[in-house]
């Protein structure tokens, strides 16, 4: 008797092969990732990549923009850049190492090697920049575009460092306890 066939799901091959390029990118870099190595993660053949993303540049690229839009989404449309500090710090204090949030940022900060992926996050980075400067009410300039990336640089930082060394008060930090100095944080660079 031959085995069943297997039912084919193209939309969940995709996704674990983005979840899995997302981690070994975020972990290793986009040069020490092989698309064997994605394909092994997602327990599927290495053939997929070409399928849906054409190579691994695409897989990479497709990786950055669905990184954007889970940042975009990550906070709400109409978020204030009152309520956004007390955002960003119920998020950090659900983050654990392995999270998807953890991969997104390390993709994000992580070189490609490859110009036109590094260009896509740099791209990726500067929106963020921009919407985040937006949320001042005040005409958008490079200086406040630099004041929001300054924000956002240190916030990625807590970030890491809150889940990659352990060190305390910021490690063990509550929701509340964190909501505080990013306050301080986005008053000082931000508001006028």
């Amino acid at each position: 008797m031959s085995a069943p066939a297997r039912r084919r799901d193209a939309a969940g091959t995709r996704q674990r092969l983005l979840e899995a390029a997302r981690r070994r990118f975020a972990t290793d870099g986009y040069s020490a990732t092989t698309v064997r190595d994605i394909a092994d993660e997602a327990g599927v053949n290495v053939a997929l990549i070409s399928r849906y993303f054409t190579s691994k540049e695409g897989l990479f690229e497709q990786c950055l923009v669905g990184t954007a839009d889970d940042l975009a989404r990550s906070i709400p449309e109409n978020a204030t850049l009152e309520q956004l500090p007390d955002l960003i710090a119920a998020q950090m204090a659900g983050a654990s190492i392995g999270d998807r949030p953890t991969d997104r940022l390390l993709l994000l900060l992580r070189s490609s090697g490859d110009e036109r992926g590094d260009r896509i996050r740099r791209d990726v980075l500067r929106s963020q920049a921009e919407r985040l400067a937006g949320l001042t009410g005040r005409p958008v300039d490079e200086n406040l575009v630099l004041r929001a990336e300054v924000a956002l640089c240190a916030t990625f930082g807590m970030l890491l460092v809150r889940l990659s060394t352990g060190i305390e008060p910021l490690t063990s930090a509550s929701e509340q306890e964190l909501a505080g100095p990013l306050r301080d944080l986005f008053r000082s660079l931000l508001q006028a």
